[in-house]
């Protein structure tokens, strides 16, 4: 074999040593970047079925508890700040959060109404409002996995040095604000 023929065989392979591994890092962080986008997605998508079921809640609830206005203009508050456009997952686990507080004094004047409970239709929304709740845990579990699984693989040699050359950031994780660990406080005493 001809010597300058070998010679370029060897800085071919040398070239595709060093080639293949650093595109298959960075198509590997392209895709755990589209998992977060997409599982971020998916957590707007139940906020939104969430935030459309509310309207229908409220409502039912109206007819039977006029008095309680306050919760329900802290829901139509909170629902319309998480339908506000351009915020980061920080700012929507801070609305999720104030909404879901909103929702629990909700359900707590509910207790009140015996005849709301029974009410056929009230109950119907009641449960898809609750495997509503269940899909947004799930979508946040998996948003936090994909979370996870992505700056994992910033963090790790030789990806962290794919990601710094090509400016992969770490991404936030879903987190409940502060207020959302403690139980709302409602007090129907208020003399209102």
């Amino acid at each position: 074999m001809n010597k300058s023929l070998k010679n370029v065989l060897i800085v071919v392979a040398i070239i595709l040593l060093i080639t293949v591994p650093i595109i298959s890092s960075y198509n590997g962080m392209i895709s755990s970047e589209q998992n977060v986008k997409k599982a971020e997605s998916n957590i707007d998508t139940n906020l939104q079925r969430r935030s459309d079921l509310i309207p229908n809640v409220v409502e039912t609830v109206k007819g039977y508890a006029k008095q309680e206005k306050d919760i329900f203009t802290d829901i139509a508050d909170a629902r319309s700040k998480l339908g506000g456009q351009n915020m980061n997952i920080k700012d929507k686990a801070n609305a999720d959060s104030e909404l879901s507080n909103a929702l629990s004094r909700l359900l707590v004047v509910v207790e009140r109404y015996p005849d709301l409970k029974s009410n056929e239709n009230f109950r119907a929304l009641m449960v898809e409002l609750e495997g509503t709740e269940n899909r947004i845990a799930v979508a946040r579990k998996n948003y936090n996995d994909a979370v996870d699984q992505y700056n994992t693989k910033t963090k790790k040699f030789p990806g962290s040095i794919i990601a710094s050359i090509f400016r992969f950031g770490e991404k936030d994780y879903y987190k409940a604000s502060e207020g959302a660990k403690e139980v709302p406080k409602v007090d129907f005493n208020t003399g209102k």
